[in-house]
């Protein structure tokens, strides 16, 4: 049987704080923890934002309370070079360099950059012109939802597939976009709401504290996860304190993998590794006193004992009322 492979994206997002050095100890990080894929952001602040937008509230008490979501993005661009940098050095350490598009001229660099796919987050799902920029580059396509209603996410998809995607290329994750998201905000069952209405993989980005509902999302059905990390939940910047720290993110792929291998091919039957059990732990109908040959086998001269080698109990109906061939002592197999 073929194991499933969920794809595990590491979230580094703006988690550098605008330092390379961060950046590449982040993509150590993912590479430690066995994630497919290590995810930056791409934008200009320019064309992302105006100058006097508000922040949101859980990002005004992690940054500087003087500044502006201009402002704080800003120290957090990453240009061409940075974005080349980078991806050499997940070249040499072997694992995939994503980034998330924010504008038309960040979909063209990533474009430049030849990546795998591309992944659209939650602000843009309304966003038209960026939506068709998207669904026309040929690419495969990851795509999350928070913050929004399942017709907005049905509108989003197929402005896509009308600019040209490829509906088995897309990818949609349930999300819920605040930092952290509320244990009882999740609602994971919309992942198989969003599956069973499109007609999509599906997959799950998670702003949880800890790792219990990517695992659960895996054993639901998610096809991809994507969760937030950091090297220090302490530093100062907008999505640290709802991001793990290296060793959740290591003990959330290994939790993965082994709910992939848990997960099976749902055909009920005794496992490979169970079989050499069967004997010790079922039963076989036994002599519960001396029995002599031409003798009756009946209830009160049979029962039921461990080991399973000899006829199983299941035949009892059948062995009752018929004649010994041989004289069994005590706890003899019949």
């Amino acid at each position: 049987m073929k194991i499933p492979h969920t794809i595990i994206i590491a979230e580094a997002g703006v988690n550098h704080n605008g330092s390379m050095g961060y950046a590449k100890r982040l993509i150590d990080v993912a590479v430690e923890a066995g994630a497919d894929f290590v995810k930056f952001q791409t934008f200009k602040a320019e064309t992302l934002v105006t100058q006097t937008a508000d922040k949101a509230e859980y990002q005004k008490g992690l940054t500087s309370a003087d500044e502006t979501q201009f402002d704080m993005i800003k120290k957090l661009e990453l240009d061409r070079k940075a974005h080349e940098e980078l991806m050499d050095y997940c070249n040499q350490k072997k694992i995939q360099f994503l980034s998330t598009a924010f504008d038309h001229g960040s979909i063209e660099l990533l474009a430049k950059l030849d990546i795998p796919l591309y992944k659209i987050p939650s602000g843009e799902i309304t966003n038209l012109p960026y939506l068709r920029h998207i669904g026309g580059m040929d690419m495969p396509i990851i795509m999350s939802t928070g913050m929004s209603t399942l017709d907005e996410v049905r509108d989003a998809l197929n402005i896509l597939l009308e600019a040209g995607a490829k509906k088995d290329k897309i990818t949609i994750l349930h999300c819920n976009t605040e930092y952290p998201t509320p244990m009882e905000d999740v609602n994971l069952k919309a992942m198989i709401t969003i599956r069973d209405e499109l007609g999509v993989n599906v997959g799950y980005s998670d702003h949880t504290l800890g790792i219990e509902v990517s695992i659960a999302a895996v054993a639901m059905g998610a096809t991809v996860i994507e969760k937030h990390f950091t090297l220090d939940r302490t530093l100062q910047g907008p999505d640290h304190a709802a991001s793990l720290e290296p060793e959740e993110l290591k003990a959330m792929v290994t939790a993965i993998r082994n709910i992939e291998k848990a997960m099976g091919d749902g055909i009920k039957k005794p496992s490979s590794s169970e079989i050499k059990n069967m004997p010790i732990a079922r039963k076989s109908i036994v002599a519960k006193n001396s029995i002599k040959k031409g003798e009756l086998f009946t209830k009160d001269n049979l029962t039921v004992k461990r080991p399973g080698t000899g006829i199983s109990p299941m035949e009892w109906d059948v062995l009752i009322g018929k004649k010994a061939n041989k004289n069994y002592d005590v706890d003899d197999l019949i």
